[in-house]
């Protein structure tokens, strides 16, 4: 089994513009939400090349909650670490025909015990994983 770890997991809110002009408002023509992360990004990957993984990581509140029922309706096995405060961050992506801009939020701070909760996980992947 391959394990990937995503830190600071995010819901990316992707907005599609035809050209989005600052201080006024931008009406989008398409919206998309996914699961986003390094190790979520290389899951996805890896199962679309039919390759099991695992997910860990950590995610907190109903965000956080989201992203584990996006992940796993690509068929892919999750082992998040709840935390329990804070919320898992939104990056909003704004496209247009020709660039993007994005704002990324900071996500939750995970406590020394969590921290240790994702080391004991660690600690349990089998040798040839």
């Amino acid at each position: 089994m391959i394990y990937t770890i995503t830190l600071n997991p995010a819901l990316d809110y992707i907005l599609k513009h035809q050209t989005f002009k600052t201080g006024e408002i931008n009406r989008s023509e398409q919206e998309i939400i996914l699961p986003g992360g390094k190790g979520i990004n290389v899951t996805i990957i890896l199962k679309a090349l039919e390759i099991d993984s695992t997910v860990l990581g950590y995610k907190a509140g109903f965000i956080g909650e989201e992203i584990e029922k996006e992940v796993q309706k690509y068929g892919i096995q999750t082992d998040f670490i709840k935390i329990e405060k804070g919320t898992t961050r939104i990056n909003i992506k704004i496209m247009t025909e020709t660039e993007e801009t994005a704002i990324n939020a900071q996500g939750p701070t995970v406590e020394p015990e969590e921290l240790q909760a994702l080391y004991k996980k660690i600690e349990n992947i089998q040798s040839g994983d």
